[in-house]
């Protein structure tokens, strides 16, 4: 891996951040290629920034001009025709092209525990997944078709010190340390794999000049999967809340009540996840996941404390949970 010229289009996100460091760490050289906005996350020492819009195909070729990469890897693309923009651009230009794909293109509801990368790909609810299997799906023809050297990684939900893994965000814990109502989707007991990203980051460098994962589709997760009860608990108690007020709500009715939030339930979060690693430990043999949740919610209260602006609070998902609490919390008898 070292010395291994990468470039990560996009790799200032929650989860590209870590895994540019940890390629950083690996001792490849490492160019990204994004617009150069992004202030949350520092791009570390020794990386060498590329200024273009990704959507702009032309302003991406001249970016990347007289360079030829070991690896390409798109965090950014969430569409066919971007794919398609990629494949242009970059064949013959890379030895390996890795897409970001997602878990949510797994058969939903699950059949099936574990998930294997063998389960089929379908998700009738979330337009989201629909397009990251269309995405997959030109790949995978272009790598029959022409050898595109592509790989395709499934992360499934992996968060990183920034992001609270609520929808909503920080609003949930703002609610937590206000003694207000919290809005916890279906009964709470759903198991949940919830995966750091300086995990998932271990497992994803390790694919990168992998020549057996050419072809190949993998998903890195962690093995720990609290109940969603679990989840909230372990962020109230990081954020000081000894009892916090859960208010559950079928999926179905959230959905009813605003058809983005039940989007993401139905398409994803409301259905029990466990998934098999075998694969990912057949290319990157050791890898494990070695952060739990309980340490990473701390991280995150430790973040949004230092800095009062980072504290934000969606007031559309705000007024949303108190609409629900009205109509679904519990009356006194």
């Amino acid at each position: 891996m070292q010395g291994l010229k990468v470039l990560f289009i996009g790799g200032s996100g929650v989860i590209s951040t870590s895994c540019t460091r940890q390629a950083v760490d690996a001792g490849m050289d490492v160019y990204l290629l994004n617009r150069g906005r992004n202030n949350l996350r520092p791009v570390p020492e020794g990386v060498t920034t590329l200024i273009a819009d990704s959507r702009d195909k032309q302003a991406v070729l001249d970016a990347t001009a007289g360079h030829i990469f070991d690896c390409v890897v798109s965090w950014v693309n969430f569409t066919p025709e971007q794919v398609k923009q990629d494949i242009e651009i970059f064949s013959g230009r890379t030895r390996q092209y890795v897409f970001i794909s997602s878990a949510s293109a797994y058969q939903t509801p699950p059949t099936h525990m574990p998930v294997l990368e063998s389960t089929p790909l379908r998700n009738p609810f979330w337009e989201y997944s629909r397009n990251k299997i269309a995405c997959e799906d030109l790949l995978t023809a272009a790598y029959r078709a022409e050898g595109f050297p592509v790989t395709i990684v499934r992360p499934s939900h992996t968060y990183d010190e920034t992001l609270v893994p609520f929808d909503g965000g920080w609003t949930v814990v703002d609610r937590m340390r206000a003694g207000r109502p919290v809005i916890v989707p279906g009964d709470g007991t759903s198991l949940w794999t919830i995966t750091h990203s300086r995990d998932f980051a271990r497992g994803f460098v390790g694919l990168l000049g992998n020549t057996c994962a050419i072809g190949e589709a993998v998903h890195i997760t962690s093995q720990e999967a609290p109940s969603w009860n679990q989840i909230y608990a372990q962020i109230a108690e990081a954020a000081g809340v000894p009892d916090p007020v859960l208010v559950h709500v079928a999926s179905e009715s959230i959905a009813e009540a605003d058809p983005q939030w039940g989007a993401g339930l139905l398409g994803d979060k409301s259905h029990t996840m466990i998934f098999d690693n075998s694969k990912i430990r057949s290319f990157v043999p050791g890898f494990a996941a070695r952060i739990p949740f309980s340490q990473g919610a701390r991280e995150m209260m430790a973040w949004h404390d230092a800095d009062p602006g980072r504290r934000i609070v969606d007031p559309r998902m705000d007024a949303l949970m108190d609409r629900l609490a009205d109509v679904y919390a519990p009356r006194p008898v």
